[in-house]
């Protein structure tokens, strides 16, 4: 019985603090305010006041990792509404995307190997660019840890927004083709959540920019293996 409650306990305080955060966040919508860093500081805080660790934790709310997947797909809505602007512009996006993708491989793999990071966690944060659950599998083909690589995916739509909203300020990027690519091929879901606040066809272009930069990382998984071992 006890560990169907502690079961309970973490999935009451994930979705909990989820929907009692989110309106301060649509409040004031802020980088600092976004669930997706003020909800993991609540379950930090939470975890060390009852001594919980975080196998616990994954092992009991794993499956809503797995509802990332459907989640995902439900980008292919929008993409299939704004499908004419995205045939007017494919050839600056696929660009986009393939270039985009190609600079947050190398320069995760470069600034691990340059500060010494082991093994491991090194390979973990190869595919930190791309949306949580195709960031896994990837994780998991090249020999990374996928709960690891979670963290840093996380880590990374955190910093990705809030250098996104910097950018908009100081760049002249007046296309939403511009604005929406920064934020999916920068933040994948969570860039996309705000590129989406940011204007509707911001949102496509984000959604997109995220499906081609997984698309393309879980394709590219087998080769960047081989030319990291």
């Amino acid at each position: 019985m006890r560990t169907e409650l502690v079961s309970l306990a973490w999935l009451a305080a994930t979705l909990g603090g989820y929907y009692l955060l989110k309106p301060v966040y649509r409040r004031l919508p802020r980088w600092w305010t976004s669930p997706l860093f003020t909800v993991p500081l609540l379950l930090i805080a939470l975890g060390l006041l009852f001594g919980m660790d975080y196998p616990v934790y994954i092992r009991e709310t794993y499956w809503l990792v797995l509802m990332l997947g459907p989640a995902t797909a439900a980008f292919a809505l929008p993409i299939w509404r704004q499908r004419t602007l995205i045939r007017r512009h494919w050839p600056a996006l696929l660009a986009g995307v393939l270039g985009g993708s190609t600079v947050a491989m190398t320069s995760a793999w470069g600034l691990a190997t340059l500060f010494g990071l082991g093994g491991d966690v090194r390979l973990s944060l190869v595919p930190r660019s791309i949306t949580t659950p195709l960031a896994m599998l990837v994780s998991a083909d090249i020999g990374g840890v996928p709960e690891l690589t979670a963290l840093f995916v996380v880590i990374t739509s955190v910093a990705g927004i809030a250098l996104g909203e910097l950018l908009l300020k100081w760049l002249p990027l007046r296309s939403a083709l511009a604005r929406g690519a920064l934020f999916g091929v920068g933040a994948h879901g969570a860039g996309t959540a705000k590129a989406w606040d940011v204007g509707g066809e911001e949102g496509t272009v984000a959604s997109l920019a995220m499906v081609l930069a997984g698309l393309f990382n879980v394709l590219a998984a087998p080769g960047v293996a081989w030319l990291l071992r």
